[in-house]
C-alpha cells in the first residue's frame, strides 16, 4: 500500500503544472517595446539564446526552435509598425543567427494580429536576387544588372587568384524597418574580404505574403538607407 501511495505521489509531482513565477525565472528579457507591452524572452543555452517566447499584450507565444547569438550588439530587434498600410500594426522580429568579420546572418518573422498572432510569409531575399539580378565577374570588372540598370565596379587592382567565380550573396543579410517599410540589405562579395555594394530590397504585402516591391544595387553608403536618414 505504501509503495502504491508513493507511486501516485511521484506521478502527481511530475504532471503538476510548474509555478508560473518559477518558470519565468528561467528566462531573461532579450528585447522589448515597453510602451507596446511587447517583450521577447529567451533561455541561454550553449552560448546561444534559445527557447524564445513572445509576450504580446498579455498573451504568450512560445518559439522553442528560434535562436539568437548572445552578443548584446546583435540582440533580437522588435518593430511594431504598419508595414502593409492597412491601418493595423504588424509585429516584426529579427534574429541574428551568426556574425563575424564580413558576416551577418539575420532572419525575420512578421506577424499580423487576428485573435492571436498569425505568421505571414516573407519571400527569401536570396531567391529574389537570383530571380531578378544578373551578375558577371571578371579580372576587369564586376557587373550587376538590376531591372536593366547596369552597375560596374572596377576589379583590375585585385589579385585575380583572390576573385570568386561570380559575385556572391548571402554573407551579409540584414533586415530593418525603415519609414514603415520592411527592407533587407544583402551585400555582394567578390573576394573573401571584399564587398562591392549592397542589394537593397523593399517589401510589400501582396498575394498574402511579403514580396519584393523594389530592388536596387547601391555602392555609395551616403545613398544607402541602412546607413543614414535616407527616405525610401
Amino acid at each position: 500500500m505504501k509503495r502504491y501511495i508513493f507511486f501516485i505521489l511521484v506521478i502527481v509531482f511530475l504532471v503538476m503544472p510548474k509555478n508560473a513565477e518559477a518558470d519565468v525565472k528561467e528566462y531573461r528579457v532579450v528585447s522589448e517595446l515597453p510602451k507596446e507591452k511587447i517583450t521577447l524572452y529567451a533561455k541561454e543555452k550553449n552560448g546561444l539564446f534559445q527557447d524564445l517566447k513572445i509576450h504580446f499584450k498579455g498573451e504568450t507565444y512560445f518559439r522553442p526552435f528560434w535562436m539568437n547569438v548572445t552578443n548584446p550588439t546583435y540582440a533580437p530587434k522588435l518593430f511594431y509598425e504598419d508595414i502593409n498600410q492597412d491601418g493595423k500594426k504588424e509585429l516584426i522580429i529579427t534574429l541574428t543567427k551568426g556574425y563575424g568579420s564580413g558576416a551577418l546572418d539575420e532572419e525575420v518573422y512578421v506577424y499580423r494580429y487576428s485573435n492571436g498572432l498569425i505568421d505571414v510569409l516573407v519571400d527569401n531575399p536570396l531567391a529574389i536576387i537570383y530571380k531578378n539580378v544578373k551578375t558577371k565577374l571578371t579580372t576587369e570588372k564586376a557587373e550587376i544588372i538590376v531591372s536593366d540598370k547596369v552597375s560596374i565596379v572596377d576589379t583590375k587592382s585585385i589579385e585575380p587568384s583572390h576573385l570568386f567565380e561570380d559575385i556572391g550573396f548571402g554573407s551579409i543579410i540584414d533586415y530593418e524597418v525603415i519609414n514603415k517599410n520592411l527592407m533587407v540589405r544583402v551585400s555582394g562579395q567578390i573576394t573573401p574580404a571584399m564587398f562591392v555594394g549592397d542589394i537593397i530590397i523593399a517589401y510589400e504585402y501582396r498575394d498574402k505574403m511579403y514580396q519584393a516591391k523594389a530592388i536596387e544595387f547601391i555602392t555609395d553608403m551616403n545613398k544607402n538607407p541602412f546607413y543614414g536618414p535616407v527616405k525610401y
